[in-house]
């Protein structure tokens, strides 16, 4: 395993403390924070761009549904 060091306020490591349980140290709790950060970013960029498939899929259909809409709006 590679090691590295990493510099954190006091302020931050004062506030990062209390999370961590006896089963773990500070790095080891850190770096579990980061991982599940990562991946919780990975997971929404991808819902992100399947849905913006869906919705370029779907462009025409939506376009017309959308004008559609307009016809029932109220003049103002």
């Amino acid at each position: 395993m590679k090691t590295n060091t990493i510099t954190l306020s006091e302020n931050t490591l004062r506030e990062v403390d209390p999370f961590i349980d006896n089963a773990m140290n500070r790095s080891e709790f850190i770096e579990k924070i980061i991982r599940e950060y990562i991946t919780r970013n990975i997971a929404r960029k991808q819902k992100v761009a399947r849905d913006m498939e869906i919705i370029n899929a779907n462009l025409e259909y939506l376009n017309k549904e959308a004008e559609d809409v307009l016809t029932y709006q109220a003049e103002l």
